[in-house]
């Protein structure tokens, strides 16, 4: 069953991707982690969290936040992987990523 994602940000722009059984089969859950951490510390992302603890859904929204709309909007292929790695992780048939109210929806 293909999966959907998306990405919504404050400005009301929304980024739709549907992430086939294949396409899903071919990203093991370690590697969608490996994904988040490298763009997590590329993008030089700071814990919401006071502790420092990072949770698989903070990494989701503020990679998307850091990286931003024109990322998502100039770089198709970034995006494609954003939304395969999250609907790996995730686990869900759709999934709203709210950027702007920064929260995850199933």
């Amino acid at each position: 069953m293909a999966r959907t994602l998306t990405v919504v940000f404050g400005t009301g722009k929304e980024f739709g991707f549907t992430i086939g059984d294949a396409e899903l089969a071919a990203v093991t859950e370690d590697a969608g982690w490996r994904w988040f951490d490298r763009e997590y510390a590329e993008l030089d992302c700071q814990a919401s969290s006071p502790v420092g603890k990072v949770l698989v859904i903070d990494k989701i929204l503020s990679v998307a936040k850091f990286s931003g709309e024109p990322r998502f909007s100039g770089d198709a292929a970034w995006a494609q992987d954003y939304a395969r790695h999250a609907a790996r992780l995730l686990d869900r048939d759709k999934v709203r990523v709210d950027v702007g109210n920064a929260a995850i929806s199933f």
